[in-house]
């Protein structure tokens, strides 16, 4: 969920205030659970355990509008998250 297709015009750039992972996503709200850390409940319970919840813990940084804007955002975390290996892109 880090990328967003080729062509996208608008997307919302997201940090986790748990992780602090950053990512871009074609949803756009004020929050959202975040792909590395809030997605990893475990969903087999036993009888006396509650269902777990997922936390909406990214917090919306910014609104990338344009699709020079978001192919600029997508490559800065792309290389970010390789460390600088800008070969593989």
């Amino acid at each position: 969920m880090y990328y967003v297709p080729d062509g996208t015009e608008m997307c919302g750039y997201y940090e986790c205030k748990e992780c602090g992972s950053r990512f871009l996503s074609l949803k756009i709200g004020p929050q959202m659970v975040c792909p590395d850390c809030g997605e990893d409940v475990d969903m087999e319970i036993g009888p006396d355990e509650e269902m777990p919840k997922a936390a909406e813990s990214a917090k919306l940084i910014q609104v990338i509008k344009g699709r020079d804007e978001v192919e600029k955002m997508d490559t800065l975390l792309s290389l970010a998250i390789t460390g600088g290996d800008y070969n593989w892109i």
